[in-house]
């Protein structure tokens, strides 16, 4: 096939089992890679390749939509599609889902980047937690990539958490199980090929234990969990709280926030999930002159270098290994469902 001079050849076989449109995109692809496809070329028109090849129009344009979607091919009204982006042309072609941008969503999307190497392209979209927003992308991109790596946390109409409302499963659900990657939370999606993820409710839990020796210096367990927030968190660290202070014969309270004048006692040990209230309480201990650490102890759940730097102990998965797990799994092409570590990090606030 010839246009102004510049030679690029499609290459379909009658005995292959892959799909006919599938064989189009590849070798697309491949034409681009190789160079014989360059930047604002113009490409054949789904009559021309439908005509040379004995193939329905259908099963062209369903090739050139998916190019499309890759953002490989444009189409320009009235003059055909042109090739657009020559430099992804990777191996593996992934679209990472985020629900919100925070340090520890970028810790995994960075970690994953980093060991996935450059035989792959990477986009990343956020959603937000918002369930309309997830579900537009998920239509707008299906078919488009090879892997679809989602965090499934999403928010109601009160600000609270779930994780996996019928609609999300439907649209889930459209994704080939061998290409979906389900990240940090899983809770009734059963369909994927990669699961790298915590439990909630078991790995609080299981780390505050690990802490025991520790915790059980003080008199009074206070967590501070929003019950509702733009970005909301699971319910189930919750319940694991609540059930080793239960198991463990410890005094414990929740609360919604750290207020401005919060009460403070000596051997109070408070556990913080938002960075804010992480602030807001170590502040307060020292303008109230308490000993961070000795009198009012501090955990704070998920670890950054900013908390390992001030010497706050944490209670946290970890991150880094999440992203790196997913990623090894997707280039050895691996399956299975894997709990990511969970730890108590031991440090001067306690």
């Amino acid at each position: 096939m010839v246009d102004e001079g510049v030679s690029f050849t499609i290459s379909l076989s009658e005995n292959s089992r892959i799909p006919k449109y599938k064989q189009i995109v590849d070798s697309i692809i491949n034409n681009i890679s190789t160079g014989k496809l360059q930047m604002d070329q113009k490409l054949p028109s789904i009559n021309m390749l439908s005509e040379e090849f004995y193939l329905s129009r259908d099963t062209v344009e369903k090739a050139y939509n998916i190019l499309k979607k890759r953002k490989i091919i444009t189409p320009i009204r009235g003059k055909g599609y042109y090739v657009t982006r020559t430099k992804l042309i990777a191996k593996v072609n992934v679209l990472f889902l985020i629900n919100k941008l925070s340090s520890y969503k970028m810790r995994i999307y960075n970690s994953f980047i980093n060991s996935i190497g450059g035989n792959s392209q990477t986009d990343l979209h956020i959603y937000h937690c918002d369930q309309t927003l997830f579900l537009n992308l998920i239509d707008k991109y299906l078919g488009g990539y090879d892997y679809y790596v989602i965090m499934p946390h999403f928010k109601s109409d009160d600000l609270t958490h779930f994780s996996s409302g019928e609609g999300v499963l439907q649209a889930i659900n459209k994704i080939p199980k061998e290409k979906l990657v389900i990240l940090d939370n899983n809770k009734g999606i059963e369909d994927s090929v990669i699961e790298v993820c915590q439990d909630y409710e078991n790995d609080i839990y299981g780390a505050l234990k690990q802490g025991l020796a520790k915790i059980s210096r003080y008199n009074k367990l206070i967590l501070i969990y929003p019950e509702s927030s733009v970005y909301p968190y699971p319910r189930r660290i919750l319940n694991g709280f609540k059930r080793f202070c239960v198991d463990s014969g410890l005094e414990y309270e929740v609360l919604r926030e750290v207020y401005d004048d919060i009460v403070l006692k000596k051997g109070d040990l408070f556990i913080t999930i938002e960075e804010s209230d992480l602030v807001s309480l170590v502040k307060q201990i020292r303008d109230k002159d308490f000993e961070l650490g000795r009198e009012i102890g501090v955990i704070s759940y998920n670890d950054t270098p900013l908390k390992e730097l001030l010497g706050i102990t944490v209670i946290s998965t970890d991150f880094k290994m999440m992203g790196a797990t997913a990623a090894s799994m997707i280039l050895n092409k691996e399956s299975g469902k894997i709990k990511n570590p969970f730890n108590f990090i031991d440090r001067n606030s306690i």
